[in-house]
């Protein structure tokens, strides 16, 4: 409920905190001493759109504060967390609302910075406030689908029926999307198999193009080291090699070494060290061949394999690395391709089974919604006659189409009223004036109760235009609604304000050099008689008005 209403430097309202209670509070005061400012201001702190008018004459910007209290565990407290709201477990709940001058707002819960429109969101779950020129509650008609489905206590099968659109959705998406791609497969099967059967067929692997090209870079290196191997055996192993005519030479030369002793011996030693060199290098020449010898085959092999993987890169537009990948995609395709139907037969038949479920649900939800209309609309007929209402009709207007799905069924449910007999009945929010608006509107409220309903209702003016009995229904039903719910109320007629709980005079005062100021204050039974007196006789007050409201306290 809402239990503090705190304004600053809103219109003619320097600062003014007001403390309410559970039960009916009333709110009186005579014409212009700003009960409108009241309402504007607790609009604004519930997300309605921010005006710089509101901002009082001289000051740079005006706030209002709306504290509210809710159970600790409360599902409101669970959608504020999930917008990232962090308020503790037991806390109130704080709206701020700052306007500034220049026709900004600023919006708060519980000190943490939120948007205007989940102030809204969040707000019309706590408050509702109805008048005769009503603008801001049920207007729209899933509002009305929704207060009907209160009624019933048809709540969880209607979450049941968006469960299962959702389903049927889910199901006809998938069909959908099969349908595309087995479509899209079709238009490209030959491509497609033609495709397939070469991938296969090149067989690529993972990491191949890379093991090719570092073998056949090898390869050629080897090649090239080849050749000037084979001209070095050539030389020194071959037909014009030099180590047979040195050998001889130094036989020759070892021959003669006694003929001149110690001429050749030095030379001799350096030739036979040569021949030594000459032979280790035809060795080790030889094992170099030997290690480095290829097969040109496989090298032509390696080299035709590298190129075609590369002109299947380029033929299916994608890098060597992910031809291995497309080879899978494609066979993978032509397997969709092939158990297309046998899966298209199947998502159909799930679809359809969706679908079915959803329309036996949504059609004996419509069902369950007729039968809680008649009720609610018994109900409120028989709020009707006390309050001057006895010729109109309320007409609760259910139109089905089972061709019209969506989460909340298959039905449209708007509220309409009929004035008068004969009078072509319509919607309740165009068809009624004001004072029947508010009329119809207390109503329901009186039908519903406590189901459908936000925890704090406001009644702006809903008495205005008539008196004695009716006024006093008006009182009475009131009086009714608030032990389900939070009531207040601004009123003119002394029989509402006589059942309150809590009595609040709204005045407007001259302060600082003739300045307007508005001020409210909760009064006694002293001050409620005589302010009831007021209301009865108008500005100058008799003994008989006072007498009057005396009596119409004790009765309420």
């Amino acid at each position: 409920m809402l239990a503090e209403l705190s304004i600053r430097d809103i219109v003619l309202i320097e600062a003014l905190t007001i403390r309410f209670d559970d039960g009916l509070s009333v709110l009186t005061g005579e014409t212009g001493a700003g009960k409108s400012i009241l309402l504007d201001s607790l609009a604004l702190a519930l997300g309605a759109r921010g005006d710089a008018g509101l901002v009082r004459q001289g000051v740079n910007q005006g706030q209002v504060t709306a504290i509210f209290e809710l159970p600790a565990v409360h599902p409101l407290r669970t959608e504020i967390q999930e917008a990232g709201i962090q308020i503790d477990t037991g806390e109130p709940l704080i709206f701020r609302r700052v306007q500034s001058s220049d026709g900004r707002t600023r919006a708060f819960i519980n000190d943490q910075s939120v948007s205007a429109g989940l102030l809204q969101k969040i707000g019309k779950h706590l408050v509702e406030i109805h008048g005769q020129h009503d603008d801001r509650a049920l207007v729209e008609t899933d509002t009305h689908r929704d207060l009907l489905d209160a009624f019933g206590q048809l709540s969880v099968e209607a979450a049941h029926v968006a469960t299962l659109y959702r389903d049927w959705r889910g199901a006809a998406k998938a069909l959908l999307t099969h349908k595309a791609r087995v479509a899209e497969a079709a238009k490209e099967a030959d491509y497609l198999k033609a495709s397939s059967e070469e991938l296969e067929a090149l067989a690529p692997e993972e990491g191949e193009e890379t093991e090719l090209a570092e073998k056949r870079q090898g390869m050629m290196q080897a090649e090239k080291i080849a050749a000037d191997l084979n001209d070095a055996h050539e030389i020194l192993s071959g037909p014009k090699s030099p180590v047979p005519d040195i050998a001889s030479l130094l036989r020759r030369l070892e021959r003669k070494t006694e003929e001149a002793p110690g001429l050749l011996e030095e030379a001799n030693e350096n030739l036979g060290r040569a021949l030594d060199h000459l032979a280790e290098a035809q060795t080790l020449i030889e094992k170099a061949i030997n290690i480095s010898d290829f097969d040109n085959r496989v090298l032509e092999q390696t080299e035709e394999r590298l190129f075609a993987l590369r002109a299947a890169s380029r033929k299916f537009n994608v890098p060597v690395e992910n031809l291995a990948e497309l080879a899978v995609q494609m066979a993978d395709q032509l397997a969709e391709l092939d158990a297309g139907e046998a899966r298209l037969m199947e998502l159909e038949k799930a679809e359809a089974e969706a679908l079915a479920v959803y329309d036996r649900a949504a059609l004996q939800l419509s069902e369950s919604r007729k039968a809680a209309a008649d009720q609610l609309v018994a109900a409120v007929m028989a709020e009707l006659p006390a309050l001057k209402l006895e010729k109109a009709a309320f007409i609760i207007n259910q139109t089905s189409d089972a061709d019209n799905r969506s989460e909340t069924g298959i039905d449209t449910i708007e509220f309409w009223v009929q004035t008068n007999p004969g009078t072509r009945p319509g919607p309740m929010m165009k068809v009624a004036s004001g004072g029947e608006l508010s009329r119809f509107l207390l109503a329901l409220k009186v039908a519903l109760a406590d189901r459908g309903s936000a925890p704090t209702l406001v009644f702006d003016e809903i008495d205005t235009g008539v008196g004695g009995a009716v006024a006093d229904a008006i009182g009475s039903r009131l009086s009714r609604l608030s032990s389900k719910v939070q009531v207040l109320s601004v009123t003119h007629a002394p029989q509402v304000a006589a059942r309150a709980g809590h009595h609040f005079l709204i005045s407007k005062k001259t302060k600082d050099a003739d300045k307007l100021a508005t001020s409210i204050v909760e009064i006694d039974m002293d001050k409620r008689r005589e302010e009831l007196a007021r209301m009865l006789s108008g500005a100058t007050v008799t003994d008989e008005a006072r007498a009057a409201a005396a009596q119409l306290l004790n009765a309420g």
